[in-house]
């Protein structure tokens, strides 16, 4: 596994240079797009595709290849591989198959994002794409009950600059305008770009400047005086005085934007300890 640039071509390792030219295939997202930094490093290793779409078909033939001694790089379109890209199947046979695998480190959006950002560094919680449209809700409600059971960490994501906007008004809905939040456009590039500020100030920001590029989003953690626990068991508590425990959830669900059968769950804890 080989670590490429996530922008500038100049972000290279010697190591990973050493790699390409030395195995018998690349194998790559998109030949086209990986054939640029093979141009510019003079490289001329062979490239084979291994997307989401044929990876699984691929996979067999790839390990009887390595099984006979071959020696494969793989590589993603940028940035380090199987982070939110194709390969962790066929690195998974590679292993169960006993296949020595090795990774070179470099490039990743995820990390210089984190960096550059000015949230806590740590922990952190890299979640991919979001979902689409109405299960994107959901998995951010998801999210903000973890941080109601006590979980403190920043979420990063990768979005398109097209659902950036949307993306932003959704995180608002369930985690507040006056979140920490950053956004880092083009990182590495010549207009690389880092919009901090609240998640009202950011969609402020692009609401005005239609996003372009790269996006990497991130959120910080809840401040330090939240009591989101601590205000869903008070309102569970109320509820259940004069609710059974199935109507007190749905009651509490409705006003505290929390998943109903994280509510009920939590509900259901609390009423046996009743």
């Amino acid at each position: 596994m080989v670590a490429t640039p996530i922008g500038n071509l100049s972000d290279i390792s010697e190591r990973a240079i050493e790699s390409l030219l030395s195995a018998d295939a690349i194998l790559c997202e998109d030949t086209r797009v990986t054939a640029k930094l093979l141009m510019a490093r003079n490289i001329s290793t062979p490239t084979r595709t291994l997307h989401d779409h044929n990876e699984q078909e691929r996979i067999p033939f790839l390990i009887q290849q390595l099984e006979n001694g071959s020696r494969f790089a793989l590589v993603s379109d940028a940035g380090t591989p199987l982070v939110s890209d194709p390969g962790y199947r066929l690195v998974r046979a590679a292993i169960a198959a006993g296949i020595e695998i090795t990774s070179i480190p470099g490039p990743n959006a995820v990390v210089t994002a984190l960096t550059l950002s000015g949230l806590p560094p740590l922990p952190f919680m890299f979640l991919g794409f979001p979902p689409k449209m109405e299960a994107r809700i959901r998995a951010f409600e998801a999210l903000r009950a973890g941080e109601q059971a006590g979980i403190r960490s920043t979420l990063i994501w990768y979005e398109a600059p097209h659902r950036l906007v949307d993306t932003l008004k959704d995180l608002i809905e369930v985690f507040g305008p006056a979140r920490e939040a950053a956004v880092g456009r083009e990182l590495t590039k010549r207009f690389e770009e880092m919009v901090r500020g609240t998640l009202a100030e950011v969609l402020s920001h692009f609401e005005q400047t239609a996003p372009r590029g790269e996006i990497t989003l991130l959120i910080g953690p809840p401040a330090e005086d939240d009591s989101g626990a601590d205000d869903l068991d008070r309102h569970l508590e109320e509820a259940l005085e004069t609710h059974s425990v199935k109507d007190a959830a749905a009651l509490v669900a409705g006003f505290i934007k929390l998943p109903k059968r994280t509510v009920y769950a939590r509900a259901l804890e609390l009423s046996r300890k009743r």
